[in-house]
């Protein structure tokens, strides 16, 4: 509504359905699930280094960087394009309504104190609904092993042994086929390099092929689930709309239902 006050008009901002719904979200904790990425920050081995390039200054008139870097970078998502080329979604396809969704968090960092090589299993996944309640449907699931701690060492996240082979989890490709066949959520999320654990991918990423063949897409080396319950938070993930991008890194946060 205008107000008229003597010389002056002002415009009172009105209480709309949408702005109650921001205000009352702003009430609550949010987390941010990002890592924030540079040149030496952990990368795919089979990546090159990015290169971040100041290319113009304060003294030109203005500060500008030239970023290099592959889409899959920092923490970011990948749509079903990335592996399979049969599918023609790429990240600019995303629905944005699929990119809010009820955050569903499984914590293995306990497993993986023990073993780096431990997976999520459907048995696992059953034990947290035997706890938590049924995964609902379209929803983001994220496996939680604490993996995000070890940022932003390229070294301890490929975390090679003797014979250089890395180790670090993942999931069992029988849980992702059921949480998306028998639950049937919309994406899943995780804070290493792959779907798939390290040491089983000698049949390459079967896992994460399984993910983006079947038109879902996930986020990869999400940081902070140790900061979100196991349910009742929505995750929000932001992403550019670069073209026919098959993955780019994102600003990812969860909206918990804690007070701020």
């Amino acid at each position: 509504m205008t107000k008229i006050n003597d010389s002056k008009v002002t415009v009172e901002p009105v209480n709309s359905p949408v702005s109650q719904v921001v205000t009352a979200l702003k009430d609550f904790k949010w987390v941010d699930l990002t890592h924030t990425f540079g040149p030496d920050s952990p990368r795919f081995p089979s990546f090159a280094k990015p290169k971040f390039k100041t290319i113009f200054t304060h003294a030109d008139g203005f500060f500008v960087k030239e970023y290099t870097f592959p889409g899959q970078f920092g923490t970011h998502i990948d749509p079903p394009i990335h592996f399979d080329a049969h599918q023609d979604k790429y990240v600019e396809d995303l629905d944005l309504k699929e990119l809010v969704l009820p955050l569903i968090v499984i914590d293995r960092s306990a497993a993986v104190t023990k073993s780096a090589d431990a997976s999520l299993s459907v048995a696992d996944i059953k034990a947290w609904e035997a706890k938590h309640g049924k995964i609902p449907a379209n929803s983001f699931v994220a496996l939680r092993t604490d993996w995000g701690k070890r940022w932003p060492s390229q070294e301890k996240f490929e975390n090679l042994d003797a014979k250089g082979q890395a180790h670090y989890p993942g999931w069992d490709l029988d849980a992702l086929k059921f949480i998306y066949e028998q639950r049937h959520v919309t994406a899943n999320g995780h804070e290493t390099f792959d779907t798939d654990t390290a040491v089983n991918q000698e049949d390459g990423l079967v896992g994460e092929y399984y993910v983006l063949s079947h038109g879902h897409y996930q986020v990869e080396l999400l940081d902070n689930l140790d900061l979100v319950p196991a349910t009742g938070a929505y995750i929000f993930i932001s992403v550019p709309k670069a073209e026919k991008a098959p993955g780019f890194p994102v600003r990812a946060f969860a909206v918990v239902p804690d007070a701020k």
